[in-house]
């Protein structure tokens, strides 16, 4: 789980300054990459519903059914309170039946709220940290011609390409990264 916490401020579009081997002219060739790191996401597959989230109505069945139908309060409506999704249930004759099918069938549309939910934050998340792509929200530039390397959110340059791509002075510009990350959150929290 470390290394979400090394790698998140890779975010962002990367630029790459190269001479082409390829180019008979030695021309500078630009390529550029988004980048997104996610962190792992513990999968459960298991929604507990309290008794008190839910609210269960009975009703008599409707359609065709027989003389049962009409008789007996077999169908089940059960509403999840926090996110109100509604089930209703009566393929059984049996009330605990339906009931039973009706837990089941809501799980599993609790589970499908709850990944839609967490999906569109992390797509929000991904948004607000690498943007759109664009070649103009680039966060780092990779000049090889020129041997530096420069991260646009800080202004920091350092003429060591090599030693950087090698990771040895990664460290250097990720603290300077999480200063201006602490800066900024103690900025916005003075203007609350």
């Amino acid at each position: 789980y470390r290394a979400y916490g090394l790698l998140e401020s890779e975010r962002g579009v990367h630029r790459l300054v190269r001479i082409s081997p390829f180019d008979s002219n030695k021309r500078r060739h630009t390529s550029f990459a988004g980048i997104d790191v996610v962190p792992l996401i513990e999968n459960s597959d298991e929604v507990t519903i309290k008794d008190d989230e839910i609210r269960v109505d009975v009703y008599r069945s409707s359609g065709a059914g027989g003389q049962h139908v009409n008789t007996t309060d077999s169908a089940v409506r059960i509403t999840h309170i926090p996110t109100g999704i509604v089930v209703s249930q009566q393929d059984e004759k049996s009330q605990i039946r339906n009931r039973e099918k009706g837990m089941k069938v809501l799980r599993s549309r609790i589970y499908e709220f709850e990944r839609q939910k967490k999906e569109n934050e992390r797509s929000q998340d991904r948004k607000s940290k690498i943007g759109t792509g664009d070649r103009s929200e680039r966060i780092r530039t990779y000049n090889f011609p020129q041997g530096r390397v420069t991260d646009h959110r800080i202004n920091l340059t350092l003429h060591k390409l090599e030693e950087f791509l090698s990771g040895e002075i990664h460290d250097e510009m990720n603290q300077e990264l999480r200063l201006k990350e602490q800066n900024l959150k103690l900025e916005s929290l003075n203007t609350w």
